[in-house]
Order: structure tokens, then C-alpha cells, then sequence
């Protein structure tokens, strides 16, 4: 992968941003942000959800303004004598043109056009007669598919694909540009560990030609592994700049402004009250087949149970049927066999208001997609879950809405303008807080947390489990379910591991490492037979 960039030596820089400043109703996002980025490096962006990550890669986009302060790109010989020169980036067309490439979270791809469609949108190839030259956008689009390591055709829907391989076609649509600058906001937040080694070999290949990427991730493993510097953001302002060598103790005191001494503060009771959730022999077939020709189940005779003021870990490979479980234990999947009950009482099955009336709430693990209503005020995301005990007569008390909403927003601590402003406008981590707090409002006895700290930052994360510690103190019961291995270890009184849609074992808190639970994880379920079971991702944290 080599001429990308080779009219910009290594370590010129390539782009530089000045005292930039941002402000929106009610929150200053960015506060006289300084960064620049070289040719051939890595620079992590570094910072707590709402530190002015997203606001300031929006603005190198083309999506947002800076109020004040500069923005230089590298103009070639017409340039200063450094190359640079000031410029106004107003649409991701002027981006494209500047040689700037943003990856986002969020994917903008269009589900019912093929992958080549989607690679060159808006751009397509032409015949001499001005047409589509179809032919050329697929060969040059499989090319781009072997440039990422991505074994699928170019002609096939993008509705087709999973979330790993939308990642890798959103990079592969980036390379396209032959951009100089690249930015990849967390682009390793929905691959397995396989397939983050692939993007950092990418990676790796676009810094030796010569690109400068901006890297922002949540993963302070990642940053050592992979970047050269480091720019930490606090509170809408650049606070430091370090190398990547630098040690994850500093990282996190730069990121939150303070020490975080125990990543994991679990406070484990000293007695645990009766059973909240009893799960009894719960079993969903499936549409496929074994190789014997039998059923193959979703999820099959599920046993466990959870105790008031304990956290239960439910751990296991990607597909082990962990969200599956929680889903029908919710209501919001059908079940074929086996019993739920909440404090004693059975549950109908597949129904969603009974769960919510027995004291359930489930924090799913596509927040965005499941968990929140985008386009409605954090009012009205906080109050969903609890809507029918607000109204009377037909009529909604708007105003005890808005009273028991600002009390757990300021419980949770959301960054917010205000409760009118729309849940998408939030950063990861305060969205997933809107979430929760839904449920703490609806006065959920025990909560469902799936992936609860996905993609978010690390000071976040301690809130959460402190939310954690006061929910089961307070006499309410946990499941979590993480892939992040750690964390499991860390939050759990006890762990339970699936394999193959089958509960594997269960672990105390003193007898859970990570060598306990990935033998069990790995572990052929009983009754099954065949060797090592094999799965399209490893949790986080282990060495599968």
C-alpha cells in the first residue's frame, strides 16, 4: 500500500488546529482546542464522553463550524513555508476534497444498495457515454474488499452483512478517497479480536504510506499497541499531549482529572435476600440443524437464579445465546419451553408489559437501536418505561414528569443543555445513562444490563458500576451480561458461562479468573458432541 501520500514527507505536518472553539445552547463543546497530526502517525484523541471527541472530528468533517480559532490543512507549494494553510472545511464535499476521511460510529451506508454501490456513492465510475460503468466499480470495489481483508462480494446488500464487516466496508469506502488524513472514531468497538488485528495491520500499512490517522478509541490497551501520540480532552479542552507510551494510571487521570484507584469498585454484601429471578429449564428451538440432523436449539435448559442485592455475570463467546436468554426472560422473545418468575410469581411468556410490571428492565445492548428513542427529549426517554403510572383521566403530568426526570439526570450525573434536548445529541456514555435511568424510575427490582459499557469511556464506566453497588444495596438485583471479561470478573458476586446456547458452569466470585471462564466458555455443553467450538468472537480481555 504504498504512494497515498507520498507528496508529504513522514513527520510534516499535515493538519493543525488552533484555539478552535464551539458552543451549542447551553454547553460549550469545545473551549480553544489545539492538535495537530503528521504524516505517517498515529495520534489517539483521548477523552470522557462528552470531552468534545465527536464535536471536534464533526468540525474536520464538514459537519459543524468552529465559532473560533483555525483550521490548516497541508496546501502543497502554493502553501506557508510549513505547507500549511488556513481553511474553511463547510460540507464533507470540501473535506473529501481537502484529503480528510472520517469513519464514524454511527455507519452511513445504505442498506438495500450493494456493497460497490455503497463504496462509490456519488461517484461512480463512467462509460465514455456517461453511464454507470458497473464492471469497473466492481473490480475496483473488490479490490478495496482484498485491501481490508474482507472475503464477501461487492454485489451483495449491505442489509446482508453484520456489524463487523459494515465496519470494515465503512474503512474500505474511506481507503477509496486515497484520503491524507484519516479519522477512525472507534472503529474496533464492534470487531471481534481477530478482527481488530486486521484493521491495525491496515492501519499500520496507511501510517508507512504516509497518512496521519486520528485515532479515537475507549480502549486504552489500544493506544500503546498502535498509536505514536497521544491528545487527552477534558471537558471541551485539549489538557495535555503525551506519548503513547504512556502508562493507563496517567491516561486516566489526564481523561477524568483525577485518580481512579479501583477500575472495579464492587462492593460485595455481606447477605444476600431472597430470589428476585428464578429461570427454570428455559429452552428455545432453532431453524438450524446439527450434523446429526437434530434441532438446534437458540437456547436450551436454563437454569439460574438471581438474589436480591447480588450481581449475577452471565458470561460467554459471541453467540453463546447470552442476549437470547435475556431477551426471553424480558418477553421480548418467544420461548418454547421452561418457566420465569419474579419474586415467586410466574410470568407469561413474550410479554413485555408483565415483565415491567413485575419490577423488570432490560438495558439492551444497541442502545441507540433498542434502548432509546432517538428523537425525543431526555424527558420523555426517562419517563417511557413509567408512562402509564403518570397518566390520569388520559392525561400525562407533564410537570411530575419533568420533576422525577431532572432528579435522575442530576442523580446520574447526564451532561445535558436541558431535558428538551433530543437523547441523539447526547454523548455514548450519557445516553446509556438516559437508559438506565429509565429504569430507575419505573422502580425496576431487577435490571438486565446487557453490555452495559460498550463503547464507553473509562470514567463513565466507574459511574456505572457505582450505579451498580447502589442498585443492589438497595435490594435490587443484577444480571449482566459483558463480553468484556474483566469486567465480569470484577463486577460479579457469582458467574455463570453459556457455550452453544447451554449453561457450562458457575463460578463464586473467589474461584472466577479468566482461565475458569474461558475452559468453560470453551467447553463442549453436555450432551453435545464434536470438537472445539469455534465462534466468530472471543470475549475482550481474554487470549481466544
Amino acid at each position: 500500500m504504498t504512494g497515498v501520500n507520498d507528496d508529504v514527507p513522514d513527520g510534516r505536518e499535515l493538519l493543525r488546529v488552533e484555539g478552535v472553539t464551539k458552543a451549542f445552547p447551553g454547553v460549550r463543546a469545545l473551549d480553544g482546542v489545539d492538535l495537530t497530526l503528521r504524516a505517517g502517525e498515529v495520534h489517539v484523541l483521548l477523552g470522557e464522553n462528552g470531552a468534545g471527541k465527536s464535536t471536534l472530528i464533526k468540525m474536520l468533517s464538514g459537519a459543524h463550524r468552529p465559532d473560533s480559532g483555525r483550521i490548516l490543512v497541508h496546501g502543497g507549494p502554493d502553501g506557508s513555508a510549513d505547507g500549511l494553510r488556513e481553511v474553511q472545511i463547510r460540507s464533507a464535499q470540501d473535506a473529501a476534497r481537502l484529503g480528510i476521511a472520517t469513519i464514524y460510529q454511527e455507519f452511513n451506508l445504505v442498506p438495500g444498495l450493494t456493497v460497490a454501490e455503497n463504496l462509490f456513492l456519488g461517484r461512480q465510475p463512467r462509460t465514455a457515454l456517461g453511464l454507470v460503468d458497473k464492471k469497473a466499480m466492481r473490480a475496483r470495489a473488490a479490490d478495496l474488499l482484498r485491501r481490508v481483508r474482507l472475503d464477501v462480494s461487492p454485489n451483495i446488500p449491505v442489509a446482508e452483512l453484520g456489524i463487523a464487516r459494515l465496519q470494515m466496508v465503512e474503512i474500505a469506502k474511506a481507503l477509496s478517497l486515497d484520503a491524507r488524513v484519516l479519522i477512525m472514531d472507534e472503529p474496533t468497538a464492534v470487531l471481534t479480536s481477530e478482527e481488530v488485528q486486521t484493521l491495525f495491520d491496515i492501519v499500520r500499512e496507511l501510517r508507512d504510506a504516509g497518512v496521519g490517522i486520528i485515532f479515537i478509541t475507549h480502549h486504552l490497551d489500544e493506544i500503546g499497541a498502535l498509536g505514536d501520540r497521544v491528545t487527552v480532552l477534558r471537558d471541551g479542552r485539549s489538557v495535555d499531549e503525551v506519548p503513547a507510551t504512556t502508562g493507563e494510571d496517567e491516561l486516566i487521570r489526564l481523561m477524568v482529572g483525577r485518580d481512579i484507584a479501583e477500575q472495579y469498585p464492587r462492593r460485595r454484601p455481606d447477605e444476600l435476600g431472597p430470589p428476585l429471578l428464578r429461570v427454570r429449564g428455559l429452552t428455545r428451538r432453532g431453524a438450524g440443524r446439527t450434523g446429526d440432523g437434530a434441532a438446534r436449539p437458540v437456547f436450551e435448559g436454563i437454569d439460574f437464579e438471581v438474589r436480591a442485592g447480588e450481581v449475577v455475570g452471565l458470561a460467554g463467546l459471541v453467540g453463546a445465546g447470552r442476549t437470547e436468554v435475556a431477551r426471553a426472560v424480558f418477553g421480548v422473545d418467544r420461548y418454547d419451553a421452561g418457566t420465569v418468575e419474579v419474586a415467586g410469581e410466574r410470568l407469561a411468556a413474550g410479554d413485555v408489559r408483565a415483565a415491567m410490571r413485575a419490577g423488570l428492565g432490560l438495558v439492551p445492548e444497541d442502545r441507540k437501536g433498542q434502548g432509546l428513542v432517538l428523537d425525543a427529549s431526555l424527558q420523555d426517554n426517562l419517563t417511557l418505561a413509567r408512562l402509564d403510572r403518570d397518566t390520569r383521566g388520559g392525561l400525562v403530568d407533564r410537570r411530575g414528569q419533568r420533576r422525577e426526570a431532572a432528579a435522575v439526570a442530576e442523580q446520574l450525573k447526564v451532561r445535558m443543555s436541558g431535558l428538551g434536548q433530543p437523547a441523539r445529541t447526547l454523548s455514548g456514555g450519557n445516553q446509556q445513562k438516559i437508559v438506565i435511568g429509565k429504569w430507575l424510575l419505573a422502580q425496576t427490582r431487577l435490571l438486565i444490563l446487557d453490555e452495559p459499557t460498550r463503547g464507553i469511556d473509562v470514567g463513565a464506566k466507574v459511574e456505572i458500576y457505582q450505579l451498580i453497588n447502589e442498585l443492589t444495596a438497595a435490594g435490587c438485583g443484577v444480571l449482566m451480561i459483558s463480553s468484556d471479561l474483566p469486567e465480569v470478573l470484577g463486577m460479579s458476586d457469582r458467574v455463570l458461562v453459556m457455550a452453544q446456547g447451554r449453561l457450562t458452569g458457575e463460578l463464586a466470585a473467589a474461584d472466577a479468573t479468566q482461565d475458569a471462564v474461558m475452559e468453560l466458555a470453551l467447553q463442549p455443553p453436555p450432551g453435545t458432541t464434536g470438537g472445539t467450538h469455534t465462534n466468530e468472537s472471543a470475549m475482550e480481555g481474554s487470549d481466544v
